[in-house]
C-alpha cells in the first residue's frame, strides 16, 4: 500500500485520515476473510503493516514536538 517515505511526506492531518480509512479497509477485509476466503490473504498483511507504519510516523512526530 504505502511505503516509508510516502508516509513521511504527509501531514499529521492526511495521516489520521489515511489511518482511518486504512482501519477501516482492514477490518472489511478481514470480515470478509472470515467468511470466505479471500483470493489473496498477503493483502491483510500488507494492510497491517501499512497501518503500523502509519502509527509509528505518528507516534514519532508526537514525540519530536
Amino acid at each position: 500500500k504505502m511505503k516509508q517515505k510516502e508516509v513521511k511526506e504527509l501531514s499529521i492531518e492526511e495521516l489520521d485520515e489515511k489511518l482511518q480509512s486504512f482501519k477501516k479497509e482492514l477490518y472489511d477485509m478481514k470480515m470478509t476473510h472470515a467468511i470466505s476466503p479471500i483470493e489473496n490473504p498477503m493483502q491483510i498483511k500488507k494492510l497491517r503493516r501499512t497501518v503500523a507504519r502509519i502509527n509509528t510516523e505518528l507516534t514519532l512526530r508526537s514525540i519530536q514536538e
